[in-house]
């Protein structure tokens, strides 16, 4: 599989933890996936135009050129969120006199608010798949409260719309 979702030297990939690595191959498999899905859109385009006789139309090129920015930006987010992932899981790797940080047994207070939240968030949508008892979990949780803050109720609604 080819890399190209982001640009990093021989040297910034072999400092790559296994987990980080994992996390660069799956944004490079949905980016993959997104370019295909937007080849197979405009294939589609251009067998449609065809068979009404305007495939040579300019309508064709604006169109193929709307599909691939929206693919292009469907890119970009999954690039940034690789990004911020790579850094998150670098600062989660790390450690105290307690061990490593983990979310609730040993919380890093040196996290940002947002970085809190996605910790909290992720440690609650990989504890069970059931969205009601994941919610039930989280207003049990009274380090959520004290470790989130104003994020508290932010990631309370977003767990309650699972439920619904």
């Amino acid at each position: 599989m080819e890399i190209d979702i982001i640009d990093l030297t021989d040297p910034e990939y072999q400092n790559l933890t296994p987990v980080q690595l994992a996390m660069v191959r799956a944004a490079q498999t949905k980016k993959n996936a997104i370019v295909a899905e937007n080849d197979e859109e405009k294939k589609k385009l251009f067998y449609f135009m065809l068979s009404n006789n305007t495939a040579r139309s300019n309508i064709r090129t604006f169109e193929n050129e709307r599909l691939d920015a929206l693919a292009e930006e469907k890119i970009a987010a999954v690039r940034e969120d690789l990004i911020q992932q790579i850094h998150f899981e670098a600062i989660a790797s790390e450690g105290n006199e307690a061990g490593p940080y983990r979310y609730p047994e040993n919380p890093n207070y040196n996290l940002s608010a947002p970085q809190r939240f996605l910790v909290v968030r992720n440690y609650y949508m990989d504890v069970t798949s059931d969205p009601a008892t994941r919610l039930q979990m989280y207003t049990m949780d009274t380090l959520a409260r004290a470790y989130l803050g104003e994020y508290y109720q932010t990631l309370y609604e977003l767990l309650a719309q699972y439920v619904n």
